[in-house]
């Protein structure tokens, strides 16, 4: 197809049109559900996510917080409609002993992080101030138990002690602790990364480990548990296909699957800030490989579950650089550019369009930490692009999925090629539909006609997530610099949607009758 080139200047960015995408929705034949815990989040003890990062302390007179967690986090969180949060892990999660963590807090033994920084941790945020947490925020906990070096009675007891309503020791523990009545958490995931820092297992002996581990997770009264294999990374596809093999499929309800978008494992991972086209390049490619690994693993639970019945839990996943300059290696934090708002709006539609089977995932990480949607600095506080996307991107919280066809330009560079355009759409509960799309291209806008067919939409409106850079980002000097705006640049006639889509930039549009 020929390339119509053609730059005009728009304030605050440059548009640079390219040949056409082309989508047509089916808005009457949305059948399949966008569970929401796609838009799930992770907190791990790792660096400031924890410390520093959510938990001030109760004492801390300077953060205004509640129970030692700050305000405007817990503001933030709430705005996001944060669906599930996974606790403690990641990697420390199979080093966690969950009842070093209860009780009166001077009283609690120290315990040193041997994953993240080798630091000293307190235990003086645990259970109960990550499940009150939960409850303040409106969110699922998600919780990760440890599998590699805990025993089958400490998950047991952990099940216990946050779900019996009364009698059993464990709850009487609780209530002794301050709690009478029970969380009710449903969300469990048994071990983490089994095949790494969850214990360096085989599959065939995980799945042994797997089912002894979920024999002892009770069900509650109010609350069936919902077990998580410890999945595969990037496309080990024999990790899962051993799972889906040797686990009795009543025993799990999902599958994890671990995905980062990273430039190399061995080598340097590169710049959060200041990165050539090269390695944006990388990273694009990267994260449009969670497309391809999803359709991987799911052939695999296909031929094992045709029903769909087991999901994949895409519970860790997100842009992973070199840490910022002066910082502690161990600690993970890295700034956060229009860059991470690519791979958020990317990764969203490609979760979106494969609702079928990915019905939870978790955005690592929620707080300074790797691609965090909030980053702190003592009283200070901001939100990243990645926040201002996945709010963005929230209208498709249990919507049910509009079926697309999408025809996009690629983005290409050194003799390379990636799909431009990407993009999901769904139905509400109230009949408006919502259309997201993102735009990877270094360079260039690309031209969208969106054709409707099935049913007839009157109003349209938008929001857009768009800056000069590629690199540009929020700072504590500047924390609106990148923040969501309206989007009036579309035309609708006729049941035919044109609009333009600038350079790295991320739109959603609603529509209503």
């Amino acid at each position: 197809m020929k390339k119509i080139i053609l730059s005009i200047l728009t304030g605050c960015f440059t548009l640079t049109l390219s040949a056409q995408t082309k989508i047509t929705l089916n808005t009457d034949l949305a059948k399949t559900k966008i569970n929401k815990h796609i838009y799930g989040h992770f907190a791990e003890h790792l660096g400031r996510c924890i410390y520093g990062g959510m938990y001030v302390g109760e004492g801390n007179t300077k953060i205004p917080n509640t129970a030692g967690v700050r305000n405007d986090v817990i503001q933030a969180l709430k705005e996001l409609k944060v669906p599930n949060l996974r606790w403690p892990g990641g990697c420390f999660a199979d080093a966690y002993q969950w009842k070093d963590g209860i009780g009166p807090k001077d009283k609690r033994p120290k315990m040193v992080n041997m994953w993240w920084g080798g630091v000293t941790e307190d235990n003086s945020f645990g259970t109960h101030d990550f499940l009150d947490l939960c409850e303040r925020i409106g969110a699922e906990p998600y919780l990760a138990g440890n599998v590699g070096s805990g025993t089958v009675k400490d998950l047991s007891d952990w099940v216990s002690y946050v779900n019996h309503p009364g009698g059993s020791p464990m709850a009487e523990l609780r209530k002794q602790n301050g709690r009478q009545n029970p969380w009710n958490v449903k969300l469990w995931g048994v071990g983490n990364e089994a095949w790494g820092c969850g214990g360096n297992m085989t599959a065939e002996y995980y799945s042994n480990i797997y089912r002894q581990y979920a024999t002892f997770m009770s069900d509650s009264k109010d609350a069936k548990l919902y077990k998580i294999a410890s999945g595969a990374s990037d496309g080990q596809y024999d990790w899962t296909e051993t799972l889906m093999k040797n686990i009795p499929h009543h025993m799990m309800d999902g599958v994890a699957l671990h995905h980062y978008s990273v430039l190399s494992w061995k080598e340097t991972k590169g710049p959060a800030v200041g990165f050539t086209e090269t390695q944006y390049f990388k990273t694009m490619d990267e994260a449009w490989k969670m497309d391809e690994f999803i359709k991987g693993h799911s052939t695999i639970m296909d031929k094992y579950d045709p029903q769909k019945k087991i999901a994949l839990i895409v519970d860790e996943w997100g842009g992973w650089y070199d840490v910022e300059q002066g910082t502690n290696p161990g600690f993970l934090y890295q700034q956060n550019t229009m860059r991470d708002a690519v791979i958020a709006g990317l990764t969203l539609n490609i979760f979106n369009n494969h609702a079928e089977r990915v019905r939870g995932a978790n955005l690592a990480q929620i707080v300074n930490v790797l691609q965090a949607v909030i980053l702190t600095n003592e009283e200070k506080m901001l939100l990243t692009p990645t926040y201002h996307v996945m709010k963005m991107y929230n209208v498709h919280q249990d919507a049910m999925l509009v079926p697309m066809n999408i025809e996009s330009p690629n983005y290409e560079f050194n003799g390379k090629k990636l799909t431009a355009v990407s993009s999901s759409a769904s139905k509400d509960a109230s009949g408006n539909l919502n259309i997201s799309l993102t735009n990877i291209d270094y360079t260039k806008s690309h031209e969208v006609t969106i054709n409707l067919r099935g049913e007839d939409f009157s109003k349209v409106s938008g929001k857009i997530l768009a800056s000069s850079k590629i690199d540009d980002h929020n700072s504590f000097e500047q924390p609106n610099k990148i923040a969501i705006k309206d989007f009036s640049g579309v035309k609708f006639e006729k049941g035919v949607l044109k609009l333009t889509i600038p350079a790295f930039s991320v739109i959603v549009l609603n529509l209503s009758k």
